[in-house]
């Protein structure tokens, strides 16, 4: 099966205070991959890796088949949507202005798509950036990944500011994104049970370590009965004996 997404040996120190130390997982075309971990553990830093916002010490990364440090790569960025912790979108925007923007900066917007978006996200268009609340920055980010041919969501804890009714339909939503088997997504998250609804496989970071890259199904049925979150946590509490 294709990879939307390849990382090798992924290095990264920030020094006296982090070291990302030779991550190496995959991500199938059609497939969700949940990256978990305890804060701190290298989530974020491996999306902005991933993403290109953040320069790696080694290692490499390949996205929809071209290396991110390619010329080539630049093209690629149009299929890649991706939702930070903190949104960045300008301030001043509002959601309708946002979108007249967004025309201008991919090659495949979909201004219908994007409109429907704001109505299922229940976003106000004549709102500013500014002046919304966490989760409606978070959904607003979301209303532009969807909107413009994403083949890859990079999303880095883009349920934390929603309520449990809409994370879960946040969560229908990604699901519909790969029910194709064309699409794919990261979802990096501290909520465990979001990552348990979506996601196929798990990867498990630690203190900048890989831990494990496994199937959902087979950390279930070695958990006896437990819930993800509950072996998520054992697993963490055993490393920091």
């Amino acid at each position: 099966m294709e990879n939307a997404l390849e990382i090798r040996d992924l290095m990264k120190t920030y020094p006296g205070s982090f070291e990302l130390k030779g991550i190496s997982f995959d991500i199938p075309r059609g497939t969700a991959v949940g990256l978990v971990g305890e804060n701190g553990a290298g989530k974020s830093t491996t999306i902005s890796l991933i993403s290109g916002m953040t320069k790696a010490d080694g290692g490499s990364v390949r996205v929809l088949g071209e290396d991110i440090t390619s010329p080539g790569f630049t093209d690629v960025k149009n299929r890649i949507g991706t939702v930070l912790d903190e949104a960045c979108l300008p301030f001043g925007l509002k959601a309708g202005q946002l979108g007249k923007v967004c025309s201008m900066i991919y090659t495949d917007w979909d201004g219908e798509a994007y409109r429907n978006n704001l109505r299922r996200f229940d976003l106000p268009s004549e709102k500013p950036f500014k002046d919304l609340s966490r989760g409606m920055k978070m959904k607003l980010s979301l209303a532009v990944a969807l909107s413009h041919g994403a083949e890859l969501l990079i999303l880095d804890e883009a349920t934390g500011g929603l309520d449990p009714m809409a994370r879960d339909e946040l969560i229908g939503e990604l699901k519909d994104f790969i029910f194709d088997g064309k699409r794919s997504i990261l979802l990096s998250s501290h909520i465990v049970s979001d990552i348990e609804k979506l996601c196929d496989r798990i990867v498990f970071i630690h203190r900048g370590r890989l831990m494990f890259d496994r199937s959902k199904e087979e950390l279930l049925r070695e958990g006896n009965g437990s819930n993800l979150e509950e072996i998520v946590l054992d697993m963490v509490r055993r490393e920091n004996r």
